[in-house]
């Protein structure tokens, strides 16, 4: 197995709230990620998917609540790790990325190594086998020498994915990845996270598509006003009475020769 595949981590986000300006963003928020499973984050717009995914990252400060990683049955506080500890473990790819400086799409993508680095040691040929490997597996390869700021933007979106990858994460957490990418692309970043979780990583991503996520989603979390409206498998959450209330449309499931999918349209 890939180096890039070794994830031994679980999870757990119990009674998580995030309060700025006294206005709770979120609320009471619990989830479980288990290695090898994708977990899909669904909401409307200004539901708190990106704030929930900040928080675990590390790029908030949590108002209350525990962030937990089971680790070979040790049971270890996130909150209390330092950022390199942390940024071993968990990786955030964000719905938008920009540099600051111009940099070529290798060292962006090098930056997921700087967790793993020895201090004062600079990266080491391990660490350039694994940005390599990690270019390959997002489809970036031939982008190394591009500079990060010329990338449209769903390039960009597959070089921080690469960048993801490198770091070798326990936990993968991703923002809307298949925003900006055609369709082709979509099909192939799903394929991708599907084979990053069936290699040991615990999946946790934002989508927008309820019918990608019924697809690929081996559980399903839908965040309502901040607050948790349903968790389970895609058939128990996705019914036509929560697909009604949460986002106004209809659903139901339909049967043919690819398996069951979920058709959704307008009430």
């Amino acid at each position: 197995m890939s180096a890039l595949g070794i994830a031994v981590t679980d999870l757990t986000a119990d009674d998580l709230a995030y309060r700025i300006d006294g206005l709770d963003l979120l609320q009471g928020v619990s989830l479980h990620l288990r290695a090898g499973t994708v977990t899909g984050l669904l909401g409307p717009n200004g539901s708190g998917k990106s704030t929930l995914l900040r928080l675990v990252a590390g790029a908030l400060p949590v108002s209350g609540g525990t962030l937990t990683v089971i680790e070979h049955g040790a049971a270890l506080d996130l909150r209390a790790m330092r950022r390199r500890d942390r940024a071993r473990r968990v990786a955030l790819v964000e719905q938008e990325a920009h540099a600051e400086i111009p940099l070529r799409v290798h060292d962006v993508v090098a930056l997921g190594r700087i967790p793993h680095e020895r201090r004062l040691s600079g990266p080491s040929d391990l660490d350039d086998a694994l940005v390599v490997e990690a270019m390959q597996r997002a489809g970036v390869v031939t982008l190394a020498e591009r500079s990060f700021d010329t990338l449209s933007g769903g390039e960009r979106q597959r070089v921080q994915l690469a960048r993801a990858l490198a770091q070798q994460p326990r936990v993968l957490m991703l923002d809307e990845p298949t925003n900006h990418l055609d369709l082709a692309a979509q099909l192939e970043m799903v394929r991708l996270l599907r084979a990053v979780a069936d290699a040991g990583v615990a999946v946790l991503v934002a989508l927008h598509d309820l019918a990608q996520a019924a697809s690929l989603c081996d559980e399903l979390v839908v965040l309502r006003r901040g607050e948790t409206a349903a968790v389970g498998s895609p058939d128990e959450v996705l019914s036509p009475a929560l697909l009604a209330t949460v986002w106004g449309v209809r659903g139901e499931w339909v049967s043919g020769e690819h398996g069951r999918a979920l058709v959704v349209s307008a009430l």
